[in-house]
């Protein structure tokens, strides 16, 4: 494990934290520096940007909501939120087939990012730039990952329990797990401490994003975590610990995606070259790369933080192998 950390940090990244559970036995490590130009190594159980991974955090405060009866996930979705199709359903933006367009392919290039990186995102606001370009395919007839569908699923939260997406998410999966080195930002630009920083290149010199209002991202993908928060949130999630068996077997029910994983709502399903399927998440955030994935028998997880200096991360697949096989 670590000669692959190691690895990392030869090929690109800046810092690398990992947390690997096989049975009860844990191996914890890491690699590189959380800040460039200083000789801090990378804390293995400190904070960052987990991106995407998100997405399961709010796939379940919606399949919850569902269960409850408050939510159907075939109904369409603009009974909640303004502004939607009529014919896209709960389920559609769960597992990627609205057909949306994904709002984070209009982000600024890198120069830009930095310069808004202190402005603030309202979810409405996000939502209507992605409502606005026109739809990719008509819904259910095709998969495309989109943010905006989270997005949307965030307003829609929101509109179902009249609450703050981040209180529902604190109150139906933080709390009851003890996840207490977990949290949705607000307004809040600093990551806790400890925590390696990530970079963006601007005119050939990385560029320090450990700062920044993470707003634009929201319910698809602000949330900050450590490596031992988002396994234990793995592990109770596909040991049944937050769904009922509906929900559970609904979110594990996948769509393909044409590309080298399949699709369930808010959660990817991996084969390896060895034949083992992985469950979980990858994210992205301006240089926060996360890897969170547990073996579908449930004997063995991991969580995987790099954070980049302006280089383009290896992919998932890529890093998932060199750990696992």
């Amino acid at each position: 494990m670590q000669d692959y950390l190691d690895s990392l940090v030869d090929n690109g990244a800046a810092g690398v934290l990992l947390h690997y559970r096989s049975g009860d036995q844990t191996w914890i490590g890491s690699s590189g520096r959380a800040e460039l130009g200083t000789d801090r190594a990378v804390d293995p159980d400190g904070w960052f940007r987990i991106g995407s991974v998100t997405k399961t955090f709010t796939a379940v405060v919606v399949l919850q909501l569902a269960g409850e009866g408050k939510l159907q996930l075939d109904e369409p979705v603009s009974r909640w939120v303004p502004g939607m199709p009529d014919e896209i359903s709960l389920r559609q933006l769960l597992n990627h087939t609205s057909g949306l367009y994904n709002y984070t392919d209009d982000l600024p290039d890198p120069a830009g990012i930095v310069r808004d990186r202190y402005l603030h995102h309202e979810p409405m606001d996000v939502l209507r730039s992605g409502l606005t370009k026109p739809r990719l395919f008509a819904p259910g007839s095709s998969w495309s990952y989109s943010n905006t569908n989270y997005i949307a699923l965030g307003v829609l939260i929101e509109a179902v329990t009249g609450n703050a997406y981040r209180d529902e998410v604190a109150a139906r999966i933080l709390q009851p797990l003890g996840l207490q080195r977990t949290m949705v930002p607000d307004a809040e630009v600093d990551l806790p401490e400890p925590h390696a920083s990530a970079y963006l290149t601007v005119d050939g010199e990385p560029v320090n994003l450990a700062r920044v209002d993470a707003s634009q991202a929201w319910a698809a993908g602000a949330v900050v975590s450590t490596a031992a928060d988002l396994n234990r949130f793995y592990a109770a999630l596909l040991s049944g610990g937050l769904l009922d068996e509906v929900g559970l077997e609904a979110m594990l029910t996948v769509v393909p995606t044409g590309k080298d994983y399949s699709y369930g709502l808010g959660i990817g399903r991996r084969l390896l070259p060895d034949g083992q399927a992985w469950w979980g998440h990858a994210g992205g955030f301006y240089g926060y790369l996360t890897l969170s994935y547990i073996s579908e028998d449930l004997t063995r997880q991991l969580t995987l933080s790099y954070t980049g200096k302006g280089m383009e991360p290896p992919e998932t697949g890529q890093v998932l192998a060199g750990l696992l096989t």
